[in-house]
C-alpha cells in the first residue's frame, strides 16, 4: 500500500531522513517510535507530500506520489491524516466538519455525506455532539472528530502524527480505543506515537527511528522484549522505567 525507496530529506544542512526503505502492506498497522528529532513526523508527512523529498521515491497503492496539482489532491483524498492539533473548522458544526471533504472533493450529495458523517460519528462515539461546534467539545472528542473526518473520505491508508500528544492523560484512552478499533477493522495505518501500550496492542510492526534512519523494525513482542540495537535498548530503558 505504501512503498518508500531511498528517500532522502534535508532541512538545510540537517539530514532528517536518510536512506529510508519502507513497505507497508494493505491492512498492516505500523507504529513508528523513537526519540524527538529522529525524523518520525517528517517521514509521516512525506507520505502525502506535506513535506517534499530530495531524493528517492514514494508510491501509494502502486502509484508514484504526484508532485502537485489535481493528481496530488486526488491522492491526498486517499490518504487520511490525523495531526497532533485537531485542525477543525471552528465556525462549522461537528457534522459540517466531517461532510466538507466528501461534498467538496468526492462530490457526494449533502444527504449522503450527512448520513455517512452520522455513521462515523456514531463509530467514534460522539454522534450526540454532531450539531455542536469544536469549542464545545473536549480535546479527546475533537480528536475523534478529526479521525471521523479523515475516515469520511474512505481513505486507503491513515497517517497519524502523534495524535494523542496534545491531550490530557484521561482523554488519551478514548482516542486510542478508536484507533485500536480501526486497526482491528483492517485499516492500513502508519502511526507516529509515544504510546507504547498502543504499539504493543495494535501494531503489526514497530519501526524504531533515530537520527533520520530506520534503525530497527520488528514485531511488537520481539522489539519490546528483545531489541537488537544498542540505540533501541537505550531508548526503551529510559522510557519503560517511568
Amino acid at each position: 500500500m505504501v512503498a518508500m525507496r531511498g528517500v532522502q530529506k534535508h532541512f538545510g544542512s540537517l539530514h532528517v531522513l536518510q536512506d529510508i526503505e519502507l513497505e507497508v502492506a494493505r491492512g498492516e498497522v505500523v507504529v513508528v517510535i523513537g526519540p524527538s528529532g529522529s525524523g518520525k513526523s517528517t517521514l509521516c508527512r512525506t507520505i502525502n507530500r506535506l513535506e517534499t523529498i530530495d531524493a528517492g521515491s514514494i508510491e501509494i497503492d502502486g502509484r508514484p506520489l504526484p508532485e502537485e496539482g489535481k493528481a496530488l489532491a486526488d491522492l491526498r483524498a486517499d490518504v487520511g491524516m490525523v495531526f497532533q492539533s485537531f485542525n477543525l473548522f471552528a465556525h462549522k458544526t461537528i457534522r459540517e466538519n466531517v461532510t466538507l471533504g466528501p461534498i467538496r472533493v468526492r462530490k457526494a450529495s449533502k444527504a449522503d455525506a450527512d448520513r455517512r458523517a452520522d455513521e462515523l460519528l456514531e463509530r467514534v462515539g460522539i454522534q450526540a455532539q454532531a450539531d455542536k461546534y469544536p469549542a464545545q467539545l473536549s480535546g479527546g472528542q475533537q480528536q475523534r472528530v478529526a479521525i471521523a473526518r479523515a475516515l469520511a473520505m474512505d481513505p486507503k491508508v491513515m497517517l497519524f502524527d502523534e495524535p494523542t500528544s496534545a491531550l490530557d492523560p484521561e482523554m488519551i484512552k478514548e482516542v486510542l480505543d478508536v484507533m485500536v478499533d480501526l486497526a482491528k477493522g483492517g485499516m492500513t495505518m502508519i502511526v507516529v506515537t509515544h504510546e507504547m501500550g498502543f504499539a504493543r496492542t495494535a501494531a503489526d510492526r514497530v519501526l524504531f527511528m533515530a537520527d533520520g534512519r530506520i534503525v530497527e523494525q520488528n514485531t511488537p513482542d520481539q522489539f519490546f522484549t528483545n531489541p537488537e540495537s544498542d540505540r533501541a535498548k537505550d531508548f526503551l530503558g529510559k522510557i519503560l522505567k517511568h
